[in-house]
């Protein structure tokens, strides 16, 4: 088991879910006491680990024909771009 790639893929993804607006929508659920905690916990789950497995699919699929350093700068513009617009859009 690769621990280094392990605590990067963990790190980056905890770090970028805290405070998501997926997260937001999960402890909405959560405060209303006549709907399960567990119910919520793992349909959340399901759902986030379906998500992750659509993204791991897509990125395999992309990087056999886009080199994987135009995808680097991709997200990283995407990202920018989502940043100034949330910023502006105050």
């Amino acid at each position: 088991m690769d621990l280094k790639l392990f605590f990067t893929v963990f790190g980056t993804v905890f770090l970028a879910e805290l405070g998501d607006k997926t997260q937001l929508a999960t402890m909405l659920f959560a405060t209303d006491k006549q709907k399960s905690g567990l119910m919520v916990f793992v349909a959340a789950s399901l759902a986030l680990i379906i998500a992750t497995a659509i993204a791991i699919l897509f990125g395999s699929v992309v990087s056999r024909y886009v080199d994987t350093r135009y995808l680097s700068w991709i997200a990283g513009v995407g990202f920018v771009i989502i940043g100034v617009w949330t910023i502006f859009r105050l």
